[in-house]
């Protein structure tokens, strides 16, 4: 980055599903090296960096559920998803050479660590990237609540949510040609508004502590740009 960061400390929220790439399941390699690859970049230029990940690309609880599964138990195999998906990059963090931590909130030593928020803070301060797994440890709680909740504890600057369109626009883009895109957006347009930023759970947590969401689209060198630019995305504030 030539620009100073533009955030000294992110939550970085990332889908299982972007993790899958083109084969809709599972780890794409090639997918999960640029994905470390960008993050390094943002940490070797000074910013510091929690991330979340889904577990969507290895089974999700609301899809198990409705399959017939009992949701409690659907929501602990998603758990185990994102603490799979977390290990998968610290591996790939540690190839380039990134020094990274899984932290669980679930106990499963010595697969990774029990989530301790001090620790954490510390570790954070000393350029490690923390990847937060087992969403909240709780059934029906998504992992955006789980971001949410790390941003907070973890005194973030802001959670910068990649998804698959370049930001918040008045309807799916896909379906809807006329979907106009909002450079800025208030928590409380999102609600009012039933957009699918994050679930309202998240948001509200989100309006209650004052945590600025960044939404973009998740392509090549769009981690990067995101922490420098402020016109990239969407930004949802008070």
């Amino acid at each position: 980055m030539d620009k100073a960061p533009r955030f000294r400390r992110v939550l970085l929220k990332l889908s299982g599903e972007a993790l899958a790439g083109t084969q809709g399941h599972g780890i794409d390699s090639e997918i999960l090296t640029a994905m470390a690859s960008e993050i390094a970049s943002m940490v070797r230029a000074g910013v510091q960096v929690a991330l979340v990940i889904g577990g969507g690309n290895l089974v999700r609880g609301v899809s198990a559920s409705a399959g017939g599964m009992n949701r409690a138990a659907g929501d602990a195999m998603g758990m185990l998803g994102t603490v799979m998906n977390g290990i998968a990059m610290q591996d790939a963090l540690d190839k380039q050479n990134i020094p990274s931590v899984v932290m669980s909130a679930i106990r499963m030593e010595p697969v990774c660590e029990f989530f301790d928020r001090r620790k954490a803070l510390s570790l954070l301060s000393s350029s490690h990237v923390v990847i937060f797994s087992a969403g909240t440890g709780n059934p029906f709680f998504t992992t955006d609540s789980a971001a949410a909740l790390r941003a907070i504890e973890t005194e973030c600057d802001v959670i910068m949510k990649a998804t698959k369109v370049d930001g918040i626009y008045t309807a799916d883009p896909v379906k809807d040609p006329a979907a106009t895109r909002f450079d800025a957006i208030t928590y409380q347009e999102v609600i009012q508004r039933g957009l699918q930023v994050m679930d309202t759970a998240a948001v509200a947590l989100c309006l209650e502590h004052k945590m600025p969401i960044l939404v973009f689209q998740m392509k090549e060198g769009n981690l990067t740009k995101a922490t420098v630019e402020g016109s990239l995305g969407t930004l949802v504030h008070c």
